[in-house]
């Protein structure tokens, strides 16, 4: 049956940045097809705990794990935290990311550290780490969130953009390596979508706002839109499906 292929019962899936957004809405269709959830948040410990709260209702183990990835070491320190609580990660998404608009010859070190070491670094430092424990185990299912900025690039935006198209070159790279070893790894980048990010940006007028919102489909997207792809590409249904890039855009990167 092909239904069977998007059941996750036994699996133990780790999403990053889970408390909210898109990582929220993945972990919570992560725990409807059955997986145990490691729910991952950066500082806020009360929204970090009504997600744990909606992600029970669904008789799934729940784990929380809290560390900030724009740190030196975070990556170890948040490996270490996980294995303390769980004897296996089967999924990885790497959805924790930093925005920090600013027109690019304004950019700071600091605010260049902060994005880089965030966005690229900690999800290649994650990826060498629990792929290791994904061989070993002959099973495993890693997906990194992109952006339709990979195509698209934001005037204000120049580093966040640059960091998701740094992600989806490691992705190819490694699912090349990692293909015939029962572990895929691919990049789902979404456009946009009703998140709390959404009115982030800084030095738009109205008018400039509302032309990015615009999509061919007329609409902007949910965070159920990219969960709905998260569990086809992190089951069984995708064990074949590596290295791609999918968009969840509603057409913004044609």
């Amino acid at each position: 049956m092909i239904t069977e292929k998007f059941n996750l019962s036994g699996k133990t899936a780790l999403v990053t940045g889970s408390s909210q957004g898109i990582g929220k809405g993945i972990a919570l269709a992560f725990a409807e097809y059955g997986a145990d959830v490691i729910l991952h948040y950066r500082k806020d410990e009360n929204k970090a705990q009504e997600t744990l709260s909606e992600l029970e209702k669904f008789n799934v183990k729940v784990y929380t794990v809290q560390s900030d990835l724009s740190e030196n070491g975070a990556a170890s320190k948040l490996y270490n935290e996980v294995f303390s609580q769980v004897e296996k990660v089967d999924i990885l998404v790497l959805n924790a990311s930093v925005q920090i608009p600013s027109p690019w010859t304004d950019v700071t070190e600091q605010k260049f550290d902060t994005q880089v070491n965030t966005n690229f670094k900690s999800t290649f430092e994650l990826i060498q780490k629990f792929s290791k424990n994904m061989v070993e185990n002959g099973w495993g299912r890693i997906l990194t969130i992109g952006s339709v900025q990979q195509n698209k690039p934001h005037p204000n935006m120049i580093i966040y953009a640059a960091t998701k198209s740094a992600v989806l070159n490691v992705v190819q790279n490694v699912a090349m390596q990692l293909a015939d070893k029962n572990v895929t790894i691919n990049n789902l980048a979404p456009g946009v979508i009703d998140t709390p990010r959404i009115g982030e940006e800084v030095g738009e007028s109205e008018e400039r706002i509302n032309k990015r919102l615009e999509t061919p489909a007329g609409k902007i997207g949910s965070p159920e839109d990219c969960a709905g792809v998260a569990v086809l590409l992190c089951s069984e249904a995708g064990n074949f499906i590596t290295g791609q890039n999918i968009f969840v855009d509603g057409g913004m990167s044609l």
